[in-house]
């Protein structure tokens, strides 16, 4: 296969990460026969230092052509006093809304010989196996109006259409068919309008899967049970901002950010990014954890590439370095960014 992947390693310990991602795609490359070519363009910080716009229109020409996107992080705190147009971030919800991304794909798991890594003690952990399916481009993120007025007064605005809402549950149905066949809806009701007409509106598309189950939730009741109870969830489909914060959670309580993948699909080419930020205080000192990165590229391999036995070989490298208790600091471990990503190449060509 011949593919062109446009890499944007942003701010931060993005450049470094996405170095480990690409590294891992070219020993996959190599081991199966495939030719992969990366095209590196700007994004956030690292295009507002060079006088551009925070998504450059070169770099979204580059990615409206490509066959998958890989982006590192965006964010940095010199630019924390610039209007939210102007910001390193603003490029994440450009992006995501001129390529049409609507689905934002989160899985969080227990790897082999993290049972520890986390929070919470190994038998409440239990397998711990979820998907969190967050709405992307819609919500309080995108809602018009907005706006601050003299430092005194702020709106936002939540909104969502009956569109928006049946294509983001038609992906996690779809998602649960392929798993454990459970769903687990995350709202508001009891307060919002727009809860109100997602779990109408979910409720309504349920009836098309009927071999998968269905369950409604509070987004306070979800929040709580994640730390209690995470095995219980598979597939979790929820609004942009509940999505946003109930994946973080599931970070957490698996061992790491740094261990969390996403895949952004919809109507243009995929982009895959870990689900960390920037860390600018560790930017440059080797130490980042790239397996967030390198799952990423997994999931490029499988949803973009429609590579499905290299994804697993990807996933199975990294399997292998956690159960050898091969990690970076954020899990205890003594493992350089750089030397954590030569196992994993070894292990895929291996």
């Amino acid at each position: 296969m011949l593919a062109r992947i446009v890499v944007l390693p942003g701010d931060g310990v993005g450049p470094e990460v996405t170095s480990a991602a690409q590294a891992v795609l070219t020993a996959v490359a190599s081991a199966f026969g495939h030719q992969f070519t990366f095209d590196t363009h700007l994004i956030g910080g690292a295009a507002i230092r060079r006088d551009l716009p925070p998504l450059p229109p070169d770099t979204l020409t580059a990615c409206q052509s490509a066959d998958a996107i890989l982006l590192g992080a965006v964010g940095s705190p010199e630019f924390d006093s610039r209007p939210p147009g102007q910001r390193p971030e603003s490029a994440l919800l450009q992006i995501r809304q001129r390529l049409g991304l609507f689905a934002n794909l989160r899985p969080a798991r227990v790897w082999p010989g993290l049972e520890n890594a986390g929070p919470l003690k190994p038998q409440v952990l239990g397998r711990t196996d979820m998907l969190v399916v967050r709405e992307l481009t819609g919500g309080l993120y995108y809602g018009e109006p907005r706006g601050i007025s003299e430092g005194q007064t702020a709106w936002n605005t939540m909104r969502y259409s009956r569109p928006e809402i049946e294509r983001i549950a038609r992906v996690a149905f779809t998602a649960a068919r392929a798993r454990q066949r459970r769903v687990t809806s995350v709202d508001k009701m009891n307060v919002l309008e727009t809860s109100r007409l997602w779990r109408s509106i979910v409720t309504e598309v349920a009836a098309e899967y009927p071999d998968v189950r269905l369950d409604h939730m509070l987004v306070d009741s979800c929040a709580m049970r994640i730390t209690l109870a995470p095995a219980s969830f598979d597939v979790i489909v929820t609004e942009n901002m509940f999505g946003d914060i109930l994946s973080d959670e599931a970070g957490a309580v698996v061992g790491s950010l740094g261990l969390l993948p996403s895949a952004s699909l919809g109507d243009g080419p995929g982009l895959f990014e870990p689900v960390h930020g920037s860390a600018p205080d560790i930017a440059g000192k080797d130490v980042a954890n790239p397996i967030g990165a390198v799952l990423s590229g997994a999931m490029l391999l499988r949803h973009a590439l429609k590579l499905e036995e290299e994804a697993a070989a990807v996933e199975s490298a990294v399997a292998s370095v956690t159960a050898d208790g091969e990690l970076t600091r954020d899990l205890g471990g003594a493992a350089s960014c750089s030397a954590l990503t030569r196992t994993i190449v070894s292990r895929v060509k291996r």
